[in-house]
């Protein structure tokens, strides 16, 4: 398995070279330039689109403006604003998401080109089920440049939907099943892991059956609730630490910045090891990239069942997804882990003198080369105020210490984490420390005598929430990340059932949906992922293959839809989208308006 994940490692740092983010926001740059800052136009004319202003019934398309931003947003929403940004601000600090913001801004202009390409060359023969996104892109797009060409839109396609069902299964299934399960399990020890696979195996599977007007009508009702249920919870949070959030921004600002603009490197203190302005760019792009699939093509799949005959008007909605998802959900989240000082916590329990490091020994008691682990499988308790926000040490709780040994040019220190499980002893109230051996050819040195929780993704934002109200985490994070998951794994696998139908045709969706299903179950399952560092290789690969795909699909057809949308905003500077009376909230809700 060791293999596996350097395997990963080698690999991510090809798709997510500091080159790739430069051309990303130079491809996100253009677009926003391009367009005349399409971003206003999200803001305003694409509010009035998804409220049902301009929704008809006898426009091509299966579901209407909301349900299909819904169902986009609920690939969107979903554990990459809670898990992402946490893994992003633990390991890269507070710089990241300032990246994440811009990723953001120009993410708005992205969004709006690709679902714009999508709708100007979508399939709607069955009128029922429309078809879209970069691979029919290809397939007409390449035809139209040239016929000769058409050869070429398939393969392109085809190679783009493999990409897509490469992140369906890792960051848009896998992803999100391992997190419910592991904030399920850290507030509820006594539920197996595979119970948690099972139950949203079984929502997901009964959901994605009946086709994209029951996703669109499950993610329209569910994603304004469970935006709502969380935004009010991160609110609460932040009126609390109010007067810690504008230092807060301020060092969002200061970190994320290079040093030649006046920026600071982020400095250890508590969990944090600290991260340069490197680090920071790299995980706020990576991370926000993953959270609102901007320039991912994935979108764009669900845009194209819209009711619309206008192209354009699509893509100005789905402009609104990276503002609903990183510029609000994103930063509430960085912010409550942030003003909250889980991102830099300190230790929860403490040796009483500082722990030797040794070598690791195998079976027989003989010492393992360059293999090295703390000379103490004693386990501290945890002082009053600890257990108040993180209970007793129980059996299965990861944690860490802090060791000093060559310098990590990630983070720019000589500070490491050395981790461990705690494991029963001789007897049931016996807890021992089970370490992983840290390797590195000379013996590292303890940092100090703490020892720390290793809280990973959802865990870290719950235990931020605990921070500020002892029990808010338990109930409101561990809700959110199963109702984000569902939704979001609902939303990814109709993104993988276009792909194979492209690429095996329709006979092919009941076996990939069983399939889909199935990898739910093997996510959940216990050590499977062991820490932030894996589950973001992971997450990172189903991202960076669509990214590289989709890319220059978008620039080879990028004129076709900036073309398209300055035409549609003549027209409509022009008043000849008059549009009609707003139907109800309830209507456009359920999709009532356009049946």
């Amino acid at each position: 398995m060791d293999s596996f994940w350097h395997f990963m490692d080698q690999l991510n740092g090809v798709l997510w070279h500091d080159y790739v983010l430069y051309v990303l926001l130079l491809v996100g740059l253009l677009f926003t330039v391009w367009s005349g800052f399409s971003q206003y136009r999200a803001l305003t004319h694409g509010l009035a689109v998804v409220r049902g202003k301009f929704d008809e019934r006898d426009d091509p398309g299966a579901i209407n403006h909301f349900q299909a931003l819904s169902t986009a947003l609920s690939g969107t929403v979903g554990l990459g604003n809670i898990a992402g940004v946490a893994v992003a601000v633990s390991l890269g600090g507070p710089g990241a998401v300032l990246w994440m913001w811009v990723v953001g801004f120009v993410g708005m202009a992205l969004k709006l080109t690709e679902v714009t390409q999508a709708m100007l060359f979508r399939n709607t023969d069955d009128p029922e089920n429309p078809h879209g996104g970069a691979m029919w892109v290809c397939k007409k797009g390449f035809a139209k440049i040239h016929p000769a060409l058409a050869p070429v839109g398939i393969v392109v396609g085809g190679i783009f939907c493999i990409t897509v069902l490469i992140s369906a299964i890792t960051g848009g299934n896998m992803f999100q099943a391992w997190n419910v399960a592991k904030i399920t399990t850290a507030y509820f020890p006594s539920i197996n892991p595979l119970v948690a696979g099972v139950v949203m195996s079984v929502v997901v599977g009964l959901t994605i059956i009946g086709g994209i007007k029951r996703i669109g009508a499950v993610t329209g009702r569910l994603v304004p609730f469970m935006c709502l249920l969380y935004l009010l919870g991160a609110i609460v949070v932040l009126a609390i630490n109010i007067g810690a959030v504008p230092s807060m921004l301020r060092l969002i600002v200061v970190s994320g910045l290079p040093p030649f603009l006046g920026g600071e490197n982020a400095n250890p203190t508590g969990a944090f090891l600290g991260g340069t302005f490197g680090y920071a760019f790299l995980w706020g792009m990576k991370r926000a990239l993953f959270s609102n699939e901007a320039g991912q093509g994935s979108a764009p799949m669900a845009h194209a069942a819209a009711k619309t005959k206008e192209p354009v008007r699509e893509g100005v909605v789905a402009g609104l997804e990276p503002f609903i998802d990183t510029l609000v959900v994103c930063t509430l989240t960085a912010l409550v882990v942030l003003s909250s000082g889980a991102w830099n916590r300190g230790a929860a329990a403490t040796y009483d003198s500082m722990p030797g490091i040794v070598a690791a020994t195998d079976g027989s008691g003989n010492p393992i080369s360059g293999q090295w682990v703390p000379d103490r499988v004693d386990l501290p308790a945890k002082p009053e105020a600890e257990r108040k926000i993180s209970n007793v040490w129980r059996v299965n709780d990861e944690l860490f210490i802090i060791v000093k040994a060559e310098t990590d040019s990630k983070t720019g220190r000589d500070l490491h984490r050395l981790r461990g499980r705690v494991v029963s002893g001789e007897s049931a109230t016996d807890l021992r420390v089970s370490w992983s051996a840290y390797a590195a050819s000379t013996a590292p040195t303890a940092h100090e005598a703490g020892i720390y929780l290793d809280l990973v993704g959802s865990s870290l934002t719950g235990y931020a929430f605990d921070r500020t109200v002892p029990g808010m985490g338990m109930w409101i994070v561990t809700l959110a990340a199963w109702l984000f998951a569902i939704s979001t794994m609902i939303s990814w696998s109709y993104y993988g059932e276009q792909a194979t139908v492209f690429l095996l045709g329709k006979w092919a969706i009941l076996p990939y949906k069983l399939l889909y299903c199935v990898a739910i179950l093997i996510a959940s399952a216990p050590n499977l992922i062991k820490s932030d560092v894996q589950l973001d290789a992971l997450t990172a690969l189903g991202t960076g293959v669509m990214l590289w795909a989709n890319i220059p699909i978008m620039l080879i057809f990028g004129p076709m839809a900036m073309r398209a949308y300055h035409q549609y905003m003549k027209q409509l500077k022009g008043g000849e989208f008059k549009g009609h009376a707003y139907p109800s909230i309830t209507d456009v809700a359920e999709g009532k308006d356009v049946q």
